[in-house]
């Protein structure tokens, strides 16, 4: 499995990569939303797990950024913010579901789902 993470904090970036480990997922990386189009069409992953708050262009702006280029991308927007406003407005752009960074292990399931594990 191709998994692009566009998550600006590297710390945040490597436990992603910490929990997923045991998944065979091939990992490719970029530090802001404005990045995540030529990242995704270099590497065409699977999923896509976008942070929420960038520096340069947040995750629900890149996320309908990204889905305006290419309908058929698969976005989990993965973010420590919660809030019922923000999960609705990830969903209303395109996000295929919402994942808080202190419940990691809740990408495993969502990704053990996916058929193309």
């Amino acid at each position: 499995m191709r998994v692009l993470i566009v998550d600006d904090n590297e710390q945040s970036r490597w436990m992603i990569r910490h929990y997923l480990r045991d998944r065979r997922c091939e990992f490719q990386e970029c530090a802001d939303g404005a990045d995540v189009i030529p990242a995704y069409e270099k590497f065409l992953p699977d999923w896509v797990l976008m942070d929420w708050e960038m520096e340069r262009v947040n995750g629900l702006t890149a996320t309908s950024r990204l889905l305006a280029c290419f309908p058929e991308a698969r976005i989990l927007i993965v973010t420590g913010y919660d809030g019922s406003a923000l999960r609705q407005a990830a969903l209303e752009v395109g996000a295929r579901g919402f994942v808080l960074k202190d419940d990691l292990l809740a990408l495993r399931s969502i990704l053990d789902a996916d058929k193309t594990v």
